[in-house]
């Protein structure tokens, strides 16, 4: 007796169509599992032996060979359990139903319940484009399953519910699909909690606007972290490409909220210095993403940067420039996403102080040199602004006036944000920083004095071509906040006080 099932398989953020193979033959009794599967998967023939007898159905007596199809890809993963029980009951005749237009998807506990699994979302995606009608998954993942159109999808907590809609004695309602009424969450923080730092906020509207890197140096306490932590709230709102593409990079994670159907919120990460490497781009023998793949479409935030593992920081190269990360393996290469706004912070010098007015720095030349070199100069160049972040006075620490708050802000980004979809629409580029050489010719038009400027600084201040490309891309920037066609002189002008701090500080 022989049976096929349907299910999908996920390498990083890769699916494809898996065959779950069932055949009952005489013989000694025996349980073989091929296809070239891994720990977990050869581990399911316990699970789904003693979930098929603790249900009280029939285990078959008899030799079963379950082949898991195409056999020259590793299979990966617990949720091959509910697949493999569904094909030997459906090659010992228990299940009489058509199930050739279903998918199944979930790990097993040992009673029979279907727990939930990372990597539901983009596999509902994969069964869905495959021109399945239907895939039943574990509860936990309905809300996840629930956003994808043009398939039904099923959460089922226990195999007997399964069974029962099968056999059309009670069947299992379709997860509620609505995307309008998810909430996005309520910021906690916000721009006007912070008083002063006019400059400092300036410059991340800016960035903000353009999708640019940011590098803020200042003394401990000026409220570095603070601003960082605000950028999102004036970032603008999510598209639905975005959710699912974000989303589906948590669920792979194992990071997805089971109560969330769609992250809606732009993330915010924060990892902490000691973070290896692999942790940033994301490891492990079946490589997981990291923190720069889980801020994809936010901010990832560096602070105290020059303290990051040399290693780790350098990682940070390839996803700022190509948006981005590739991880090789011996058992493959596995590319992640990462369209993020990379945001560090760091203090002038060791202790902090340096050009403090009033607290003195007590570090030697070599040791400021030490602390400096911690950062190199081709990373320092990928970022795009580069911001001093002054002590505040106590006048505007105990002001009464009220700061502008996130969303008056964010009005102005959003405007600025509007004329770049309307500049690159139909091309790949989302935003003013990820403009190609090309697009930087094409776009930023400079008047004849805002030309002359830059000209000048450029060889004042021995300035790279990639730097050149920046001030211009800022500059555009700039220029779609005042709703500019043409990049004039201020925008120049400010453009450039942006790029000249790394002259003041490393050299």
């Amino acid at each position: 007796m022989f049976a096929k099932v349907k299910t999908q398989g996920l390498i990083g953020l890769n699916t494809f169509d898996v065959t779950v193979e069932a055949d009952l033959s005489s013989g000694l009794p025996r349980f073989d599992i091929v296809g070239l599967p891994d720990a977990a998967v050869k581990e399911s023939r316990d699970r789904v032996r003693s979930s098929i007898k603790n249900c009280r159905f029939e285990f078959p007596v008899s030799r079963i060979t379950v082949n898991i199809a195409p056999a020259d890809i590793k299979k990966e993963g617990s949720f091959y359990d509910l697949p493999v029980l569904i094909s030997i009951l459906k090659a010992s005749s228990q299940i009489k139903a058509d199930i050739d237009s279903f998918s199944f998807i979930g790990e097993l506990s040992l009673d029979g319940e279907i727990r939930g699994t990372a990597g539901i979302l983009p596999m509902v995606i994969q069964a869905r484009d495959s021109g399945l009608g239907a895939i039943f998954i574990p509860a936990e993942n309905e809300r996840e399953g629930s956003v994808v159109e043009g398939i039904d999808v099923f959460p089922a907590s226990h195999i007997s519910e399964i069974l029962s809609h099968l056999s059309g004695e009670k069947l299992i309602e379709p997860a509620y699909r609505a995307l309008d009424d998810e909430d996005v969450p309520v910021a906690e923080v916000d721009f006007s909690e912070v008083k002063g730092q006019k400059e400092a906020k300036r410059a991340l509207e800016i960035a903000a606007a353009g999708g640019h890197n940011c590098l803020m140096i200042g003394p401990p306490g000026t409220g570095k972290s603070m601003l960082a932590k605000r950028l999102p709230t004036i970032l603008p709102e999510m598209t639905i490409e975005e959710k699912i593409e974000t989303t589906k990079i948590y669920s792979v994670a194992g990071e997805l909220d089971k109560k969330t159907r769609l992250i809606s919120r732009r993330p915010f990460r924060s990892p902490h210095h000691t973070v290896s490497a692999q942790g940033l781009t994301g490891g492990g023998t079946s490589p997981k993403p990291g923190e720069i793949s889980l801020a994809h479409n936010g901010v990832l935030f560096l602070d105290e940067f020059p303290e990051f593992d040399r290693r780790a920081k350098e990682s940070l190269r390839q996803p700022l420039e190509d948006n981005k990360v590739t991880i090789t393996r011996a058992s493959g290469t596995i590319t992640y996403p990462s369209n993020i706004m990379a945001i560090a912070a760091m203090n002038p010098c060791p202790c902090g102080y340096m050009g403090h007015p009033s607290r003195q720095c007590t570090c030697s030349e070599g040791a400021m040199k030490r602390y400096k070199d911690k950062v190199s100069g081709p990373l320092l160049d990928r970022m795009d602004i580069h911001i001093e972040v002054q002590n505040v006075e106590y006048e505007q620490l105990s002001s009464k006036a009220n700061e502008e708050p996130s969303a008056e802000i964010q009005k102005r980004v959003n405007k600025a944000r509007e004329i770049q979809n309307e500049r690159f629409k139909g091309t790949n580029i989302s935003c003013n920083a990820k403009m190609t050489p090309k697009a930087t010719r094409q776009y930023c038009v400079l008047t004849d004095e805002a030309d002359s400027l830059l000209k000048q600084s450029f060889e004042a201040l021995d300035l790279s071509p990639r730097a050149y490309d920046k001030i211009l891309r800022i500059a555009r920037t700039i220029a779609d906040l005042e709703g500019s066609e043409k990049i004039e002189l201020p925008h120049v002008a400010e453009a450039i006080q942006y790029r000249s701090l790394d002259r003041k500080y490393w050299r």
